[in-house]
């Protein structure tokens, strides 16, 4: 098993009182920060990576309702939709938005 704890049971950047470098953070994000998660890192912060996908592209005539109430408190909800619009999605719920409302959208921004 690996320890984050030198010999002596505290972390070696603590150890004598050793200071950390200028201009660099004490501490690291675990999992990195949103700017270096890449072009499409926004999907894996997700909330409907986490979720059963068939609510988002449902059937002709399913109900959009229980996607986009997942979608109203995505954090990255306009990522998702910036994404769909650029790459022209026209299936699911992307943004809380479905692809009628979507055409509608780019129709109003051009």
């Amino acid at each position: 098993m690996w320890s984050l704890l030198d010999d002596e049971g505290s972390f070696p950047s603590e150890a004598q009182g050793a200071q950390p470098e200028p201009g660099m953070a004490s501490v690291l994000p675990l999992f990195g920060s949103p700017e270096d998660d890449g072009i499409m890192g926004w999907q894996e912060r997700a909330l409907c990576a986490q979720t059963d996908p068939e609510a988002f592209f449902p059937e002709k005539g399913g109900s959009t309702r229980e996607a986009k109430k997942v979608c109203q408190g995505c954090e990255v909800r306009s990522e998702c939709l910036e994404y769909a619009l650029e790459n022209d999605e026209r299936f699911g719920i992307w943004g809380g938005l479905s692809e009628r409302e979507r055409r509608k959208l780019k129709r109003r921004v051009v």
